[in-house]
């Protein structure tokens, strides 16, 4: 085995040793904590719900481990059992032009993982979910949304791919800046295409009807400088309990959805709270400010890739023969999931700063943390989260910070003087 490969596979076990790790340090610290009350949740929580909440935990990261590992392992054993060749050969002799070629041998390879991927949404689903009170999906509804997400992501996938084997073929020494720049176009489209197009195909959203709360969210909006198309309810509970709120759309689309779920287990206040803590992200351009920097690192990773496709060293490096373009793709996939995987933890950090700038925000927009504590604990308790997940599988695996220290950052926070004086005037 080459040194460079070797370095390369050390480090590929090197990721999953420490992720492995941070998930049984996680359900350690979760059976040595997990039945403490926290001062937060004093009298609103009990040893039931704190021991529910434990196994709940624990359950869900269980399957995620057997998930991961089988996953891992089909992965490994697609590229070095030597199935990765002999399905490239398979479709090199259906001599099909190039662009159909390629977009063949990608799609069957997601249909394929999509399909691996059945028995473990089933049992979480219809075991774990429906264990603990959360699944109200009837198999004909996880049936229907299965099919049309399956169609939805090949058709996506399908126009994605052929869009970039079409550049590549037509700009060879350019393909790499075309097609960062359509992925891009089409990453924006579909930001603007999906609240008419995509969402509707499974849920149904109609306008709130307590026209108070309109009232209210609509003068924090205003308040805040924000112009969204509406204020919509989402029939969450076809399909669970679990309760969320979030934005959609960009520009001038943006719209409010609320799971009825939520609307169902808030008071307006919380509900305002929720919404203005959401608008705290708008108004702070979280979503812009994402989006440039993931588009920044792809242009870089589509230059990278532009070097690295280039001749047969890729194939030579895994011991292979020269190989296509599209096996050359997926050794390439496999090598920079484990070069970018540092930059994970960096982006979840990034986003739990943005989290807490939302939250202030909130604070700031409807004069207090204390509403928005009260929903948090509420939707906490609801949504059995982990009240005591360890600091180090926080600071890798959280996009927002842990419930009990945005609470505590809640409950402290107090207007500052200069602040108050604007938002009054």
């Amino acid at each position: 085995m080459k040194l460079p490969l070797l370095i390369l596979l050390m480090a590929y076990v090197l990721t999953q040793v420490v992720d492995y790790a941070l998930e049984i340090l996680n359900l350690r610290y979760l059976r040595k904590y997990g039945q403490m009350e926290p001062e937060e949740f004093a009298g609103l929580i009990d040893a039931d719900l704190l021991r529910r909440t434990e196994q709940y935990t624990m359950a869900h990261t269980r399957l995620g481990i057997v998930d991961d590992l089988c996953s891992e392992a089909a992965t490994l054993i697609f590229i070095f059992s030597g199935l990765l060749f002999w399905y490239a050969g398979i479709v090199g002799q259906w001599q099909w032009p190039f662009v159909l070629s390629g977009l063949a041998f990608f799609l069957i390879l997601e249909l394929v993982r999509a399909l691996l991927d059945v028995p473990f949404d089933l049992f979480n689903t219809f075991r774990l979910e429906k264990r603990f009170g959360f699944n109200r999906m009837t198999p004909r509804i996880w049936l229907a949304d299965q099919l049309k997400s399956r169609l939805l992501s090949m058709i996506i996938s399908g126009l994605l791919l052929g869009g970039a084997l079409w550049l590549y073929a037509v700009l060879p020494q350019w393909w790499w800046l075309a097609v960062w720049a359509f992925y891009l176009f089409f990453s924006v489209f579909m930001m603007y295409l999906a609240p008419y197009v995509l969402e509707p195909l499974f849920n149904k959203f109609t306008p709130i009807e307590d026209d108070a709360l309109v009232e209210r969210v609509a003068a924090v909006l205003a308040r805040a400088g924000i112009k969204v198309k509406g204020v919509f309810k989402m029939d969450a509970s076809r399909r669970t309990s679990h309760t969320n709120a979030y934005f959609t759309g960009i520009g001038r689309e943006k719209r409010i959805v609320l799971y009825d779920t939520l609307l169902q287990k808030l008071d307006t206040d919380e509900i305002v709270a929720v919404l203005a803590h959401e608008a705290g992200h708008c108004r702070h351009r979280h979503i812009i400010k994402m989006l440039l920097l993931f588009e920044t690192g792809a242009l870089m990773g589509a230059y990278l890739a532009f070097v690295f496709l280039g001749g047969d060293w890729l194939a030579r490096l895994f011991g292979f023969p020269a190989g296509n373009l599209f096996t050359r793709v997926v050794l390439l996939g496999f090598a920079a999931a484990v070069v970018t995987w540092p930059l994970s933890p960096l982006f979840n950090w990034l986003s739990r700063r943005f989290e807490r700038e939302a939250d202030a925000f909130a604070c700031e927009m409807v004069g207090d943390g204390g509403a928005l504590a009260s929903a948090l604990v509420k939707l906490s308790k609801d949504n059995l989260s982990n009240l005591h997940p360890h600091p180090c599988y926080a600071a890798f695996h959280y996009s927002h910070p842990p419930v009990i220290e945005r609470i505590r950052y809640l409950q402290a926070w107090r207007r500052p003087p200069a602040a108050g004086e604007a938002i009054t005037k």
